[in-house]
């Protein structure tokens, strides 16, 4: 069935299109006798205006847009981006139904681009921007376009845009308060890019909370897959001095460690403790249960949507902080016990 267009209303009721999109915008130029005519049969047929429509002549899109800048496939496995799409979802369902224009993009240029078009085409209101970058150049063109957008991300990057953020010290110090005084020293980190604020700022963290607890900060770069967080953590626990502790950026990497250090006849927590900065399902199935931050992600895409809404209706929404994180102790952490790897055992590293 084809889908009801002005042109059916207008046939139906007898007048121009142009007076039947006068009376559905609530515009001059036709009796209160037409417009309700015109009203009445645009109900009957099921006709409902398109948001680009709406926009084009003066309203609103009612959509909001996101998008991530990662592969395809970390949806599938990286439980914060659909933690954090929940939440926006929630906010955006109720009390007045908005769109989320979600899509990904291969990389900031890709980004860039969509935000421009779809400001162009009217098709969003605004956007929730993730994974804030150093530098990062979506900002400068959003605020060059004077689209509303919040930011999930530090305000230290974000301009002039509002911004949703935690405070990285606090759950590093609550993390390394949790593995010092389970005896450890030897404490490492496995991070994300570098290029991404929130590693940067989990880096600083670290670094200053270990070395105001006395200990030496270690980190180790990767991207957040566990083909990295593997890599990285063979590298560590194949060293001549392994750490006893390992921080994982993510839950997936902290998996992958794991699953590696078991592999290598690591015993965990006895020969190396683990814990995972995000918290999610995947750290409870696992076995042991990995020791994790747990943050309210849902939480985090409400009160983003929420500044969005207010932004778009004209308010100047402040920056908004998260709940402290929590730690969930399991039992991939303990205290300091066997040696993280045995002499004997490193030729595990290559079977």
């Amino acid at each position: 069935m084809k889908r009801p267009t002005i042109a059916d209303i207008a046939q139906r009721a007898g007048v121009t299109k142009a007076a039947v999109s006068f009376a559905l915008n609530g515009q001059p130029g036709v009796s209160a006798a037409t417009r309700e005519r015109i009203l009445a049969i645009a109900g009957e047929i099921g006709f409902q205006p398109s948001g680009a429509a709406r926009a084009l002549t003066g309203g609103k899109a009612e959509a909001f847009g996101l998008v991530i800048d990662r592969p395809a496939r970390t949806l599938g496995i990286e439980p914060f981006f659909m933690q954090l799409l929940s939440g926006i979802q929630a906010e955006l369902s109720a009390p007045q139904h908005l769109n989320l224009l979600f899509t990904m993009a291969t990389d900031a240029d890709a980004e860039i681009e969509m935000y421009r078009r779809w400001w162009a085409q009217r098709r969003v209101d605004g956007v929730i921007v993730v994974d804030l970058q150093v530098h990062d150049r979506r900002v400068a063109v959003i605020e060059e376009l004077r689209m509303p957008a919040v930011v999930v991300g530090t305000p230290r990057g974000s301009g002039a845009l509002p911004a949703v953020w935690q405070d990285d010290r606090v759950g590093m110090e609550t993390v390394v308060r949790h593995l010092a005084g389970l005896g450890h020293r030897r404490i490492a980190r496995v991070g994300g890019c570098a290029r991404y604020w929130h590693s940067v700022l989990r880096g600083e963290a670290f670094a200053s909370v270990m070395e105001a607890a006395g200990l030496a900060p270690l980190s180790v770069e990767a991207d957040y897959t566990a083909e990295h967080g593997a890599q990285a953590t063979m590298g560590l626990l194949g060293s001549a001095e392994p750490p006893t502790a390992i921080i994982y950026d993510s839950d997936v990497m902290a998996t992958a460690g794991l699953g590696v250090a078991q592999r290598m006849g690591i015993s965990v927590p006895d020969g190396v403790s683990i814990v995972s900065w995000e918290d999610s399902a995947l750290c409870e199935l696992t076995n042991p249960g990995l020791t994790a931050l747990r943050r309210d992600i849902p939480a985090v895409g409400t009160a983003a949507a929420r500044m969005l809404r207010e932004l778009t209706s004209g308010g100047h929404p402040e920056n908004v902080e998260e709940a402290s994180p929590v730690l969930q102790v399991r039992t991939s952490s303990g205290p300091v016990g066997v040696p993280a790897i045995a002499a004997s055992r490193r030729t595990r590293l290559t079977a």
